[in-house]
């Protein structure tokens, strides 16, 4: 325990101007007199901790002292210190654990720097999805406590084709990919890895069984995840459309520049492929009146006609 006081003292002090020592006790639960035996004992140790008294006192380290950092430079810390930020916002490490490294990874930049690292502070990064409820965060605990424990889930799972699935799963790893949150787990019913978005489980229930963990790491399992090179044009449908100019700014979010052709009118010609029929049309559907399929011809028909499919619905297409 002592070690972990002067270790999260020297972190502390590291990255604070000055620290009062009764701030210190707080913190750490401990009394004033343990503190300053704790501060004795870091300053026998070499760190240079200077003490100031009156209203403004407190402890500080000098300001030339800094932990060897050894192979990472300034610039690299404060990247890393950047990305650990915004893992922060993911709620996927506990707060006080965060803290903790946040403030490991600030111990390693001189005082000297530290004012630099603020003024040159840019980039925020943020995993958080716009949709961020209770909820989800409660999926996420449970599924990550079952993944450290080694517990059987259940949970019904709805496929892209909407169909849903009563599933036992063997929880093996959580990845954040493109925003979101997905589960790398064994499912029983498969009877082989599979990987699910937490955002369409349900009905989740862990179980008070416990599995062997099975050999495949997470590269590999992420390995599984990535298509193969030589498949993924196969299957692809080479597509032609075109956007009237209101959608330019739709259009620039989803497809690569070198896809998009612009015309003098302002409209814009994309040539892309798309992985699946119900997919493409979807997406163009999505864009209601600002786009119209030019190539291929029968998905531009069967736009169509899902359009007129649509109308009746509504009874706005009059009986033939």
């Amino acid at each position: 325990m002592k070690l972990e006081r002067l270790m999260t003292i020297t972190i502390l002090l590291l990255n604070r101007k000055r620290v009062q020592a009764q701030e210190l006790a707080d913190q750490l639960e401990v009394s004033l007199r343990t503190i300053y035996r704790d501060l004795d004992s870091l300053g026998q140790a070499g760190i240079p901790i200077v003490s100031y008294t009156g209203m403004e006192g407190g402890y500080e380290i000098m300001d030339s002292f800094r932990l060897d950092r050894q192979l990472l430079s300034f610039d690299e810390l404060t990247v890393l210190s950047t990305a650990l930020r915004g893992l922060e916002s993911t709620k996927a490490y506990e707060r006080s654990n965060m803290d903790l490294l946040l403030g490991k990874v600030g111990a390693m930049v001189a005082k000297a720097e530290q004012g630099k690292a603020g003024g040159g502070d840019r980039i925020h990064i943020d995993f958080t999805p716009w949709r961020n409820n209770n909820e989800d965060q409660i999926r996420y605990d449970s599924i990550h406590q079952a993944v450290k424990d080694r517990k059987l889930i259940r949970f019904n799972y709805t496929s892209r084709a909407g169909d849903e699935q009563a599933r036992e799963v063997e929880p093996m790893a959580l990845v954040l990919k493109n925003y979101a949150w997905y589960l790398h787990g064994f499912c029983r019913l498969r009877g082989d890895y599979r990987i699910f978005k937490l955002t369409r489980i349900r009905a989740l229930d862990v179980q008070a069984d416990t599995f062997i963990r099975r050999a495949e790491s997470l590269a590999q399992l992420n390995d599984r995840w990535r298509a193969p090179e030589n498949k993924e044009t196969e299957g692809r449908i080479p597509t032609v459309l075109q956007f009237n100019a209101s959608a330019a700014v739709s259009v620039m979010d989803h497809f690569d520049e070198k896809e998009i052709e612009r015309l003098p009118d302002g409209q814009l010609i994309v040539r892309t492929t798309c992985s699946s029929e119900r997919w493409l049309i979807r997406m163009v559907l999505h864009y209601l009146t600002d786009v119209i399929v030019l190539e291929p011809a029968y998905i531009a028909a069967r736009v169509r006609q899902t359009a007129l499919d649509i109308a009746r619905r509504y009874g706005a297409v009059d009986k033939e």
